[in-house]
C-alpha cells in the first residue's frame, strides 16, 4: 500500500487538492485528506503535478511502429500498450479496419486470449468495418468492403461484449436486425464510413446504434436541407461521438460546437497508426502507402489515413486550442469513453474500489508518470 500526495486530483467529478490517493494492490483503496493519512503509509510526492484516471482510447489502429491489421498477434498489442503508457493511455480497444473474415476471426481469438489473461490494457476489440459504404471508405480497402454475412455476424455476436466492445458499420448498408443482433449482446454499435441520409441514420439509432465513429469524417455532412448522419448524431442526445482532435481531421471550431451539443457524449479518440510514438515517415494501411508529413498521415491522393495523434496531445489541443476546462478534457479522454463501453464501474474515475490506472501530468500537460494496475512508473 502507498499513497500519492501533493497533486491536484481530477477524479471525474471533482478537482481535489490536499488529498491522498491510497493504492493497495491493483485498486484504489481510498481518497482521503492528506491530514488524515497515517504516518506508516509510504508516499510518492507529486508536488506541482495533476493526476487523472488513465486515458481510454476506443479507436487505435496502431502505434509504436506497428499496426494491428498487419500483425494480428499478442506481441503487436504489447507494443501498442507500452507506447500508449507514455502518453497516459492505460486502456484501449485495438482497432481492426476492413479486412477478410479470416483476419476478423483471428482478431477475435487474439483479443479473447488477452481478455482471459487480463493483460496489455486491452478492453476488447473495435471492428471498424467491413460493413461500410464504399462511397465513404476513406483509406479502407474497397475490395474488402462487403455486405454483412449472417454467419460472420453470428460469430461476432457469440464472442460478446467481453471480446468485441465496439463495431463500426454504415447503417444504410445493413438491416435493422443485424444491428439488433449485435446490440442485444451488449456490443456498442457505431455508425461510420457512411453516406446515410438523416432518415436512415435515425432508423439505425432506433435499431440500436449508440455511437458515431470519428464524427464529421467519412460520413454524410450536416446541410440545411439534408442533415445527414452528422445532423442525426448531433440531434440524438443518447448517441456518443468519437472525435479526432488533431486539428487536421476536424477544425477546432467544429469540435467546440460539437462539444456544446454533445457534452458528456463527446469522446476523444486518436485513430492512431504506426507513426504515433515513433519517427516513421510512411506505412501501409488499407493496401495504400500513407506518408507521415508535418503531423498528418496522408495517402498520395490526399486521403487522410488515420493519425499520429496521442491522447495527451488530444487533451492539450482541447485545452489550448478549444479552451475547454482541463477537467472536462480529461473526462473526454477517460470517464466518457468508459461510460460509452460500460466499464465506468471500474475505470474512468479516481474513487475507492476503482482499478488503479492513473496518468500523472506536469503543469504543461506532459505525461511524467503512470500508475498501471497499481504499479507506479515514472518517465522522468
Amino acid at each position: 500500500m502507498y499513497a500519492l500526495i501533493n497533486a491536484i486530483a481530477h477524479t471525474g467529478t471533482q478537482e481535489l487538492s490536499h488529498h491522498a490517493i491510497v493504492i493497495e494492490g491493483t485498486h484504489i483503496r481510498d481518497v482521503v485528506s492528506q491530514s488524515t493519512l497515517g504516518t506508516d503509509c509510504p508516499t510518492v510526492d507529486l508536488t506541482g503535478m495533476q493526476i487523472t484516471s488513465g486515458f481510454i482510447d476506443l479507436q487505435l489502429n496502431g502505434c509504436g511502429g506497428v499496426m494491428f491489421n498487419d500483425a494480428i498477434a499478442s506481441i503487436t498489442l504489447d507494443t501498442m500498450h507500452q507506447t500508449n503508457l507514455k502518453s497516459g493511455t492505460t486502456s484501449y480497444l485495438p482497432t481492426l479496419i476492413t479486412t477478410s473474415d479470416t483476419d476478423m476471426v483471428a482478431a477475435l481469438e487474439v483479443v479473447h486470449e488477452q481478455q482471459r489473461q487480463q493483460s496489455n490494457g486491452v478492453l476488447g476489440l473495435h471492428l471498424e468495418g467491413p460493413y461500410l459504404n464504399p462511397s465513404r471508405k476513406g483509406i479502407h480497402n474497397a475490395d474488402d468492403i462487403r455486405q454483412p454475412d449472417r454467419d460472420m455476424l453470428q460469430k461476432i455476436a457469440a464472442a460478446g461484449r467481453e471480446t468485441v466492445k465496439l463495431i463500426t458499420l454504415a447503417p444504410e448498408m445493413v438491416q435493422p436486425q443485424d444491428i439488433q443482433l449485435l446490440a442485444e449482446q451488449g456490443i456498442l454499435v457505431a455508425a461510420g464510413h457512411s453516406d446515410a441520409t438523416y432518415e436512415q441514420a435515425i432508423a439505425g439509432f432506433d435499431a440500436g446504434i449508440r455511437m458515431a465513429t470519428h464524427l464529421f469524417n467519412a460520413m454524410s455532412p450536416w446541410q440545411g436541407r439534408k442533415p445527414g448522419l452528422v445532423g442525426a448524431v448531433l440531434e440524438r442526445e443518447e448517441v456518443y461521438a468519437g472525435m479526432i482532435a488533431d486539428g487536421y481531421h476536424v477544425h477546432f471550431a467544429s469540435i467546440h460546437l460539437a462539444h456544446k451539443l454533445k457534452q458528456d457524449k463527446l469522446v476523444l479518440v486518436t485513430d492512431a497508426t504506426p507513426p504515433a510514438g515513433t519517427q516513421m515517415d510512411s506505412f501501409i494501411i488499407g493496401g495504400q502507402q500513407v506518408f507521415y508529413q508535418e503531423g498528418r498521415c496522408v495517402a498520395a491522393d490526399g486521403t487522410l489515413g488515420g493519425s499520429a495523434l496521442t491522447m495527451i496531445e488530444a487533451v492539450r489541443n482541447c485545452v489550448n486550442s478549444i479552451h475547454l476546462p482541463l477537467s472536462e478534457a480529461l473526462r473526454m479522454a477517460s470517464l466518457y469513453p468508459a461510460q460509452a463501453i460500460a466499464v465506468d464501474h471500474e475505470l474512468g474515475r479516481i474513487a475507492p474500489g476503482y482499478i488503479a490506472d492513473l496518468a500523472i501530468l506536469s503543469s504543461n500537460l506532459q505525461v511524467v508518470a503512470i500508475v498501471e494496475r497499481g504499479t507506479y512508473q515514472s518517465f522522468g
